[in-house]
């Protein structure tokens, strides 16, 4: 029955997209060519690699608000390195690092240190982003080897290169999250965390590694962004958490926990995409857009709220 509730929401957030496009094209002849196709498919890969994470935190029943300025701050530890002539592997293993390294300190606050998530991630937020800045002095840094911007400028049949790394990351991340023990005790954590623990599962542990899972997430997303624009800033990622959250929502996954999946969100992180790009052909203004947005993200959260009360 679970499962079938989830694969009608998935076919009910798919339906959602394709109407969104029908309408759209309706509205601008600009959007179904395949040239804008291609490009929805580029703008929306990184928000769609950094939702892959949340979507790990959101099933887990936390919450992350920091991956913006993790993106930032994984972004100019990278540019450092590569200005360094570090070799780019080694400059792609400390960006990594960071992420992962400020997502555990999330995951250690909140277990260990016993903050709300919300709390926790906020003082991240702001702590990350001051990192950012102050390792920066405030300035972007830019102008990287071509060899490391083909990670975001090369194509394969046309199709952008970040298109393939999403791909990837969500192949991995599902089964991660679909087949492995640590996915299982996510959904069981999501679900209720006090039976997990006590049915032996090291709750502190796992929903560490959660978090740590995000902030990768964000660091690989951090890698795509300063190649694609040979610049590294640390005002870069502001607002990146509203539309991981809201792809990861809308996607189906509940804000309570215990439910959803990857497939969901990449469904969510396009119909972001397809929203953002449709909007701008039409001219709408961005903070226009802002406001729609957040009005997507409370009526896909009621949808969820209304769906689990009926459930229950």
């Amino acid at each position: 029955m679970r499962g079938a509730l989830a694969s009608g929401r998935r076919l009910g957030t798919l339906a959602g997209l394709f109407g969104l496009c029908v309408l759209l094209w309706a509205l601008t002849p600009h959007f179904l060519t395949v040239a804008n196709l291609l490009n929805v498919l580029e703008q929306t890969a990184i928000n769609a690699v950094i939702a892959a994470g949340m979507t790990f935190v959101i099933v887990s029943g936390g919450i992350d608000l920091s991956v913006g300025s993790l993106v930032a701050v994984a972004g100019v530890v990278l540019a450092a390195a590569l200005h360094r002539s570090m070799p780019i592997a080694v400059a792609l293993a400390a960006s990594l690092g960071v992420g992962v390294g400020f997502g555990l300190l999330n995951g250690v606050a909140i277990t260990w240190g016993r903050l709300p998530p919300f709390i926790a991630t906020l003082g991240m937020m702001s702590i990350a982003r001051g990192c950012a800045l102050l390792f920066t002095e405030g300035r972007p840094v830019s102008g990287f080897d071509p060899a490391f911007r083909s990670v975001a400028t090369a194509k394969l049949a046309a199709i952008p290169a970040p298109v393939f790394v999403t791909v990837g990351v969500y192949l991995l991340a599902h089964f991660v999250l679909s087949a492995t023990r640590f996915g299982r005790y996510v959904y069981s954590m999501g679900g209720n965390e006090e039976a997990t623990r006590l049915s032996g599962v090291n709750v502190r542990l796992h929903k560490t590694l959660v978090y740590g899972v995000s902030g990768l997430a964000s660091a690989v997303a951090a890698v795509l962004l300063t190649a694609r624009l040979n610049s590294a800033q640390p005002i870069a990622g502001i607002m990146y958490e509203l539309d991981a959250i809201a792809a990861t929502v809308i996607g189906g996954t509940s804000l309570m926990g215990g439910e959803g999946g990857l497939g969901g969100t990449i469904i969510g992180a396009l119909i972001m995409g397809v929203l953002r790009n449709g909007l701008n052909l039409l001219g709408v203004s961005s903070f226009v857009q802002q406001i729609v947005i957040g009005l997507v993200i409370v009526v896909a959260v009621l949808i969820d709220t209304m769906l689990k009360s009926r459930k229950t």
